[in-house]
């Protein structure tokens, strides 16, 4: 089921999400549903809070990325990061945030504890993109998002596109939850 979007000014992505303690069939149900919203919106990642659950739950998926073609479709669940290293910058969107682009720096290279979508414990090292947008969704799930790490001088080239999506104006090509409190 393709679920609405959550915008910038939804106070659910300013929350540090839940962590889960198990999988059931209604999580199950919830990835499913969180993968085909993503894919409905032109998405490479998605994070539970994105669709209105605090809980923190990320689904990825670069294969429709050049070079990334063969990177199979994950599921992370209570993520931690153990260890960075490195810096890189590169330009960032939103399915949150739409229409909005902005430079950002990261760690180069993570190190990341997570369970699976069978809640089994895994430990990895990402770089490249699926290091970028496993530090960009995890980021959700700590209720920061990308435009609140772009460089000032940079943010003021945003400031009236941010406005506009607080505001409620919102022009996106896939269903969005807009927060009543910003409609009146």
């Amino acid at each position: 089921m393709i679920l609405p979007i959550t915008i910038y000014s939804d106070d659910i992505l300013r929350q540090r999400a839940k962590p889960l303690k198990g999988v059931d069939s209604s999580i199950e149900e919830l990835i499913g549903s969180m993968f085909e919203s993503m894919y409905n919106a032109s998405g490479i990642g998605l994070a539970a809070p994105q669709v209105g659950k605090s809980l923190r739950l990320l689904v990825l998926d670069l294969s429709c990325v050049k070079n990334y073609e063969s990177e199979k479709p994950m599921v992370v669940i209570n993520p931690h990061i153990l260890a960075v290293k490195g810096s890189s910058e590169m330009d960032e969107g939103c399915l949150s945030v739409p229409g909005v682009q902005g430079d950002v720096v990261r760690p180069s290279l993570i190190t990341l504890k997570y369970r699976n979508e069978r809640f089994e414990e895994q430990v990895g090292e990402f770089s490249g993109m699926p290091g970028r947008v496993l530090q960009h969704e995890i980021d959700h799930l700590d209720g920061t998002l990308f435009v609140d790490r772009v460089q000032k001088r940079d943010r003021r080239k945003i400031q009236k596109e941010l406005a506009a999506l607080a505001s409620g104006i919102v022009n996106a090509s896939y269903p969005v939850v807009v927060p009543v409190s910003k409609l009146y």
